[in-house]
């Protein structure tokens, strides 16, 4: 008899990004986590110089995410996507329109990452490069923890200069901001790096705290997996 789990096709996974630089991340989180999966990146790099002018997210910025989101739903054209990830942490709105319209998973940036710090306890750092995340973050986690009944005491960390740094091609640069940012953040239970472009600061970052460091992208593919292997 065929071994069906053998025969069984890779199941194909969107990534949708608003960033260039949160590709290579979730590509290492992938191939080191879950490398059998077949990923499909869709890139719109417009939509967080779009959303930086607009101050907001508007209805016009829900219908872009709404076309990407069936066009990613659609993979070769069979519906044969299995769910897909959102790697844009700013448009939490947008992406909740997304999950309401489509019938498969639909995944957001930092939810799998928020799963796990709200595990570790209450006490969260939460840290961004890109300004305009740090609301919809906060609202984001607080709603969650609201959710399963918890109380969360955050600590908004914004490392500025870090996003222009890697923008620059300057990696260390950016991972030295963010270090420089999280210093002196008193006693947390776990610093969550809100962004998948900031996954990378997190070997530096974590040989200094005295928590646990949270990862976007790292996350997010255990809970994929997760959720994907045992539908």
């Amino acid at each position: 008899m065929p071994d069906t789990a053998t025969d069984a096709p890779a199941p194909r996974i969107a990534l949708i990004h608003a960033l260039e630089e949160s590709v290579a991340p979730i590509r290492r989180a992938f191939a080191s986590l879950w490398p059998d999966a077949q990923t499909a990146d869709l890139l719109d790099a417009s939509l967080s110089a779009d959303l930086m002018r607009a101050g907001a997210l508007d209805e016009a910025m829900v219908q872009r995410f709404l076309t990407l989101g069936r066009y990613a739903a659609s993979g070769t054209g069979s519906l044969d996507t299995r769910a897909i990830l959102f790697t844009c942490s700013a448009f939490g709105p947008a992406i909740g329109a997304v999950k309401a319209d489509l019938p498969i998973p639909v995944m957001r940036p930092n939810e799998a990452a928020f799963d796990e710090a709200l595990e570790m306890g209450e006490r969260i750092a939460l840290v961004v490069t890109f300004a305009p995340s740090l609301p919809s973050l906060t609202r984001e986690l607080q709603d969650m923890a609201q959710a399963r009944g918890k109380t969360v005491q955050i600590t908004p960390v914004f490392a500025e200069g870090a996003l222009s740094a890697l923008n620059a091609g300057e990696g260390a640069r950016h991972d030295e901001a963010v270090l420089r940012a999280c210093e002196g953040l008193g006693q947390q239970e776990s610093i969550v790096l809100g962004q998948f472009s900031l996954a990378r600061a997190a070997r530096v970052l974590q040989p200094q705290a005295d928590c646990p460091v949270v990862t976007t992208p790292d996350s997010a593919v255990r809970a994929l997996r997760q959720l994907v292997m045992n539908a």
